[in-house]
């Protein structure tokens, strides 16, 4: 059996994303949007939060890091293409989806600050 330290530091380190996800959709709130996915998966990838405000649809990753840019620059092309594939099969699933406009966002979450919001990052 594996035990150790890099199990607790894992195991802290996804508690402390899962924390900055629930603080960046708190955030999204207060700016008006509607959470209409959290941790949403596919086969093709993940999307963080699925926000919506009025016919706008913004599809964010959110990124826990202590230097801003560290955060933005943490979501390369690959996670980016994934993001993207998982957006369209949301985008599939919607009844309006041809009304929609949409956007891919990052929101940084650093140590003691308010999460800063990157929209269209992508």
């Amino acid at each position: 059996m594996k035990s150790g330290r890099g199990d607790a530091s894992r195991i802290r380190a996804e508690r402390h994303g899962r924390f900055s996800e629930y603080l960046a959709a708190l955030y999204l709130l207060t700016r008006g949007y509607r959470l209409m996915a959290f941790r949403y998966r596919t086969k093709v990838g993940e999307i963080d939060i699925v926000a919506r405000r009025g016919d706008l649809v913004a599809f964010v990753e959110v990124k826990a890091r202590r230097e801003l840019m560290a955060g933005v620059d943490a979501v390369g092309f690959t996670s980016q293409g994934r993001i993207r594939a998982a957006g369209d099969q949301w985008l599939r699933h919607q009844p309006d989806a041809a009304n929609l406009s949409y956007r891919y966002d990052i929101i940084v979450v650093q140590p003691w600050r308010w999460p800063r919001h990157f929209p269209d990052s992508f």
